[in-house]
């Protein structure tokens, strides 16, 4: 998998690509992580890539020239099959569509800053919009991260044990039932014995159990 992230702010990003699980992917070459700075591509001397809004207003705003320049080089090199913004009111991000990012084969990931781009770039620049949730962040560099790492953990090879992430939370819609390690009894609070029993039908059936009555708990909505 290869992923092109436009931003303002490479910097921000050099850590959570640095380490753990995503380090591991970039290094066994199973995908590659390219960060393209916006302002390289802005107009004028200044490198300009902001400006303030049509019709007054507070903040300001990504031009659509040097994104456009930008994500026009990109497609130069290579056929894309998706051009992701990452937007509070895009759709939500959830499990599936972790899945289904996780197949593709080439995409680009526009991080907005300030009060968002220019309206023109999400009506004929991108090709999908994604929110990880109903809040606003200073920019897209932290949401890209997030929708990352949700998407290259499920690539086969990244994981030590393939099938860990097909046991995650909301693979199938349900919850993640409750883990535990050694020691089997701290301070009088103990394991569940049928994880102890070494018998492998009676855990599963008692994780499946457990899964549907924390789900039910928890997160009842997911039914």
């Amino acid at each position: 998998m290869n992923i092109d992230i436009i931003t303002l702010f490479p910097e921000i990003l050099q850590s959570p690509f640095s380490v753990s699980i995503l380090k591991k992917a970039i290094k066994s070459k199973i995908v590659s992580i390219s960060f393209h700075d916006l302002r390289e591509y802005g107009i004028k001397k200044q490198k300009q890539v902001d400006d303030y809004p049509f019709g007054g207003g507070s903040g300001m705003v990504l031009m659509i020239e040097p994104i456009d320049k930008c994500i026009s080089s990109l497609k130069k090199k290579r056929k894309y099959d998706d051009i992701i913004y990452l937007t509070p009111d895009g759709e939500k991000l959830n499990q599936k569509i972790s899945n289904d990012f996780s197949i593709k084969k080439n995409i680009i990931i526009l991080c907005g800053h300030y009060k968002g781009v220019d309206h023109r770039v999400r009506d004929h620049l991108v090709t999908r919009e994604i929110s990880i949730g109903d809040f606003v962040l200073s920019g897209g560099e932290l949401a890209a991260a997030v929708f990352c790492d949700s998407i290259i953990r499920l690539i086969p090879g990244v994981l030590g044990d393939e099938s860990s992430a097909l046991n995650d939370s909301f693979q199938d819609k349900l919850l993640a039932p409750e883990i535990y390690t050694r020691p089997s009894n701290y301070k009088n609070w103990n394991v569940p014995n049928e994880l102890l029993s070494g018998n492998k039908s009676l855990i599963e059936e008692w994780r499946e159990n457990n899964s549907i009555n924390r789900t039910k708990k928890l997160r009842p909505d997911l039914f």
